[in-house]
């Protein structure tokens, strides 16, 4: 008996899609270009192969049986798969990245980053499939939070990281560029006991009330504790999002960024108070990974997805929009 890999070949496979679509082995025959008793051995030949008839014989019309309707389901998912395999390697081979990872700090605006992804995959409307460009970089876009952002992209399981601390030392192969600075302001829901507070709060008066605070996504690098103070009760949340829900529901206080909280303070959702301690400016950066100079890789130092997204990141307004456009008030104009 034939080996069933020797058989279910690309061209066996496209056969009988063939076949199924033009509802016999003549009509089939002419559209490839064969005579009907080559095709009919074809068939011959899968059939041996799995053991099992893919036509019913009994009917005039190529009329698939059960089994005949599984092959050819899975061969035309197959036939996708090598033609998108067939398609990343020609992109890899002009310079266009197979997978692209992005780390994003929780407090950059979502809005803006999705409309990035949504201009990146317009990068192919109107080309070849096998010319296309951003769609064929698969994009994964990772949350993290404080020191995670960094250790994503200094581990090597992200490419680009966007919201990462600029007060840092840059290792060879690690670039990095501002990206602006945001505002951070202490909140309390109406409802919360600091809210009626007269004058400025003093740590002694914070401690006796409960933070809310968002776990640094680090694993392995020292995670980071920001205003936080020793023996305070902290509630701990995964997400900026759900710090600022923990904190409009009287769950807890704390410093929220300005443009995060912007419109629950202009409805009045949120009461900012003014504390003792320095007010919390942080100037965030974007970093991005590449081979560095002299290195025998020979991977190209920059692939095309990442000079379009770090091209897109020149621009002051994406900059600006990333740390500031939350609510939807700034339009992005263009990225």
């Amino acid at each position: 008996m034939t080996n069933a890999r020797n058989v279910l070949t690309p061209e066996a496979l496209s056969m009988m899609d063939v076949i199924a679509r033009t509802g016999s082995f003549a009509a089939a025959a002419r559209e490839l270009g064969k005579v009907p008793s080559a095709l009919t051995y074809n068939v011959r030949q899968l059939e041996d192969a799995l053991d099992v008839l893919l036509f019913d014989r009994r009917s005039r019309q190529a009329k698939l049986t059960a089994a005949g309707d599984e092959l050819l389901s899975e061969g035309r998912r197959l036939l996708e798969q090598v033609d998108a395999v067939a398609n990343r390697v020609k992109r890899v081979a002009t310079g266009w990245e197979t997978q692209l990872t992005i780390a994003v700090d929780g407090v950059m605006s979502r809005t803006t980053l999705f409309e990035l992804c949504e201009s990146f995959y317009a990068l192919n409307q109107g080309a070849p499939a096998e010319t296309a460009g951003g769609p064929g970089t698969r994009l994964r876009l990772r949350t993290e939070v404080l020191a995670g952002t960094w250790e994503a992209l200094v581990s090597g399981q992200a490419d680009l990281a966007i919201g990462v601390a600029v007060d840092r030392i840059t290792p060879p192969g690690i670039h990095m560029q501002v990206l602006g600075a945001m505002n951070f302001v202490f909140a309390v829901a109406p409802h919360h006991p600091l809210a009626s507070f007269e004058g400025v709060l003093a740590d002694a008066d914070l401690i006796r009330h409960r933070a809310v605070a968002v776990a640094d996504s680090a694993q392995r690098m020292t995670p980071l504790t920001v205003n936080l103070l020793p023996g305070q009760d902290v509630l701990t949340v995964a997400t900026m999002q759900n710090k600022i829900e923990a904190q409009l529901r009287c769950l807890g206080c704390g410093f929220l960024p300005e443009p995060l909280a912007r419109e629950h303070i202009a409805a009045g959702r949120l009461v900012v108070k003014q504390v003792e301690r320095p007010s919390s400016l942080a100037r965030l950066g974007y970093a991005w990974r590449s081979v560095p100079a002299g290195s025998p890789s020979r991977k190209p130092q920059m692939g095309l997805a990442l000079r379009w997204w770090l091209a897109q990141l020149e621009s002051e307004t994406t900059r600006h929009a990333l740390l500031e456009r939350h609510g939807g008030l700034i339009p992005l104009g263009g990225a």
